[in-house]
């Protein structure tokens, strides 16, 4: 297959107990692998095959929904757990923290709005906070789209984000979206998002 199922870089109860091991299993071997295996079904046989997964979002849209949903859903998740990890949360520290000072006043104002992005998305989706042409923006987006796609309302790269999917905390928060936005703060990996904004 020309894409495959990451392994996590932590177990799957180690972000406990802010998001639940049995939550985490279901997301990625699940979730996670099934927008993969479709991404990959998708792509068979096609010249995508031998695109990366950067260049095959930027032209998501003429692609058809199987590829826009499978293939944002493979690379969000990876995104997803890369910018978390046990003993994260806090802030972060260098360029980072000055870009989000310059774009929003204040790492707590910052918080705020994306926190607010994340609650606010109707439905199922992502919020993201993104490294454009001119500076950070909070943006979020519907089903499995992102912030890379030609289609996206907000294009740039992707520094941080968070899934609200139901999938990813409703085992543990049911309808209680805003509490797993709060608890998402405490795993943050500022490192990773900071590399991410670096690059």
């Amino acid at each position: 297959m020309a894409f495959s199922l990451p392994d996590l870089k932590y177990d799957y109860n180690a972000l406990e107990p802010y998001i639940d091991g049995r939550t985490m299993e279901i997301h990625h071997s699940k979730h996670h692998r099934g927008y993969t295996n479709k991404f990959n079904a998708a792509i068979e046989g096609s010249a995508l095959a031998d695109q990366s997964i950067e260049e095959i979002l930027a032209g998501a849209g003429s692609h058809g929904a199987a590829i826009l949903n499978n293939g944002g859903g493979f690379y969000n998740h990876n995104l997803f757990w890369e910018v978390m990890t046990p003993n994260g949360g806090g802030q972060p520290q260098g360029d980072l923290m000055q870009a989000i000072n310059d774009a929003f006043g204040s790492f707590e104002e910052f918080r705020s709005k994306f926190s607010d992005a994340a609650a606010t998305r109707f439905g199922s989706g992502w919020a993201w906070l993104v490294k454009t042409g001119s500076g950070l923006v909070v943006t979020s987006t519907p089903n499995q789209d992102n912030p890379l796609m030609d289609i996206a309302e907000v294009k740039g790269t992707p520094v941080l984000v968070i899934d609200v999917w139901e999938h990813a905390y409703y085992l543990k928060y049911q309808h209680r979206r805003p509490e797993y936005i709060e608890a998402f703060w405490n795993v943050v990996n500022w490192t990773e998002a900071g590399n991410r904004f670096g690059s």
